[in-house]
């Protein structure tokens, strides 16, 4: 008997021990950290300046396209460009990814080392702007990062891409 009451008496403690360490939720939560994001900004509509959301919304595209088998940019490409630049101008601190794609068609290899080149090519427009290029990173998805599915020239075309995406200060 005397085993039995003394685990019924050590797990009584250990009960109460762990009650009395049980935290009471706060009647009001603390306001969110600067520069999260999560602050919905009076002035900016829920926008953080200099932010992925502020880059899409104020540049005419976050991407620009090739033609097949193509890295080169294009007159088009190069307004596109011109209104990233114009943005990052803006933000001095922010760096950002370039990414290179591609489509379906062609080895994995092939895919890799085009999605480079058009990623470089789209960084080297940008410097040419003005933009530090220690402030782009460029990085490679080939074929395995597909905008659009299907075996279409349509879905093709929107595959063949480098898009910006801003990664911070």
């Amino acid at each position: 008997m005397t085993i039995r009451k003394t685990t019924a008496m050590i797990a009584a403690i250990t009960m109460l021990a762990v009650g009395a360490c049980a935290k009471k939720a706060p009647e009001v939560l603390p306001p969110a950290p600067e520069g999260t994001g999560a602050d919905t900004g009076s002035n900016t509509g829920g926008v953080v300046p200099g932010s992925q959301q502020d880059f899409v919304a104020n540049v005419s595209s976050d991407r620009i396209f090739f033609d097949l088998d193509q890295y080169n940019v294009d007159a088009q490409d190069q307004t596109t460009l011109q209104s990233q630049a114009q943005w990052l101008a803006r933000y001095p601190a922010v760096r950002v990814t370039l990414e290179g794609h591609a489509d379906e068609r062609g080895t994995r290899d092939y895919n890799i080392a085009l999605g480079e080149r058009r990623a470089n090519a789209a960084k080297n427009y940008l410097a040419s702007l003005g933009v530090d290029p220690n402030r782009i990173q460029v990085i490679s998805y080939g074929k395995e990062r597909p905008a659009a599915l299907g075996s279409t020239e349509e879905a093709w075309a929107q595959n063949r891409r480098a898009v910006t995406v801003v990664i911070g200060n």
